[in-house]
């Protein structure tokens, strides 16, 4: 811990932030940036951007082609002036809600609870990050090493665009702090994840009207359901093996054979041995119905994050949180995020340090007001202490 500077202080200072950062949430979650909108995530970019430099620090935006652009701010502290040591902190502030949600699901506060879409995952993680920034500013900790934030517009969807710009960051960084939400509602962090992939399997038959000739069609919908009986045979929920077949596509007319179908598969895996296994079986299916052909791309993208890799930062994670009065816990996540690629590079990687609360990905997302200062305390205290 710095010297001069009590982790009650600095709670202190950030429990007297919050009427501010409520209103900066607020503002994140009412410009609303779906993934796949390129236009409304762009004037969500420029925004946090607006934030980031009101608080002092520098900000560079990386314009995309096609979605929105990512956001790196870097911040060099005097004691950081002459070494290129830096640390990274990661996040996302795309969504997976479809541009107007803000209509049916508004920003609220209610009770000890704000919701709306994405103020879970993760704009409320964003926040919290801002104001550690600004808690080690105003109160002048000592910080040892350069911070780098790097907040993409492409996680939800598979960070295509941002994936070259994480690793970059992660390769320089001495350790990555991932503000993805924490788990459950007591907060815990995230030392390990699944494997996550994609995959997408096209079936291709034959057309034929359905009532004259349908002896002369292959109906690829048909094969389609039988491949999708198939994967739900390979679940394992004991081994922490999901399938989950999210998208199905197909046909033209109902009185016409369809020709053509399409699924998408979400794969996850706890070990590396399930996620060959499940890929090598996607590569092995094979037709089920006379001249019906099969097209299989993709896999698992993202490896998993193992424990091992954010142990000793849960360590300190946790002894620095006894000292601002609250317990933190741990836990394995379901889920997939950018920190599978940070320590899938080998570096020290600790994920969930966003906001507390519950519901990502539906209509009741919220968080717990009251636990963002805490959040933000420890973030800070981690970017001083690393």
């Amino acid at each position: 811990m710095p010297a001069g500077h009590a982790p009650e202080t600095l709670s202190r200072f950030l429990k007297g932030c919050l009427p501010e950062m409520l209103r900066t949430l607020r503002r994140l979650v009412e410009a609303e940036s779906p993934s796949i909108e390129k236009r409304p995530s762009d004037r969500c970019c420029r925004l946090l951007a607006k934030e980031w430099r009101r608080r002092g620090a520098s900000v560079e935006i990386l314009p995309q082609k096609d979605r929105g652009g990512h956001v790196r701010v870097h911040w060099t502290p005097a004691a950081a002036r002459r070494s290129r040591r830096q640390l990274l902190v990661l996040g996302h502030y795309d969504t997976v809600y479809a541009g107007g949600t803000l209509r049916k699901m508004p920003w609220r506060l209610h009770g000890a609870k704000a919701s709306g879409p994405g103020v879970f995952d993760m704009k409320a993680g964003i926040v919290q990050a801002l104001f550690a920034l600004h808690a080690l500013r105003k109160l002048r900790l000592p910080v040892r090493k350069r911070l780098v934030f790097l907040w993409t517009s492409d996680e939800e969807i598979g960070s295509g665009t941002s994936r070259k710009h994480i690793e970059k960051e992660a390769r320089r960084s001495d350790a990555v702090f991932v503000l993805e939400p924490a788990l459950g509602p007591r907060g815990h962090l995230k030392t390990s994840r699944k494997g996550v992939g994609e995959a997408e399997i096209v079936v291709r038959g034959r057309a034929a009207h359905a009532g004259l000739a349908p002896q002369n069609g292959i109906n690829a919908a048909h094969e389609l359901a039988r491949q999708i009986t198939r994967l739900e045979g390979w679940n394992d929920r004991r081994r922490g093996v999901t399938v989950n077949v999210g998208i199905i596509e197909g046909g033209t007319r109902v009185n016409v054979i369809p020709e053509r179908a399409r699924g998408v598969v979400d794969l996850r895996a706890s070990t590396l041995r399930d996620m060959r296994r499940i890929e090598q079986r996607l590569r092995a299916l094979r037709p089920i119905l006379p001249g019906a052909r099969l097209e299989v791309h993709g896999g698992f993208s993202r490896a998993r994050l193992e424990r091992q890799m954010s142990e000793a930062l849960y360590v300190r994670a946790r002894s620095l949180a006894a000292k601002l009065g609250f317990a933190l816990g741990e836990s394995s996540a379901g889920g997939g995020s950018d920190g599978n690629f940070t320590a899938a590079l080998g570096i020290p990687t600790l994920d969930g340090l966003g906001a507390v609360g519950d519901g990502a990905h539906s209509p009741g997302e919220y968080i717990l007001i009251h636990r963002m200062p805490e959040r933000a305390a420890l973030l800070a205290l981690l970017l001083a202490c690393s």
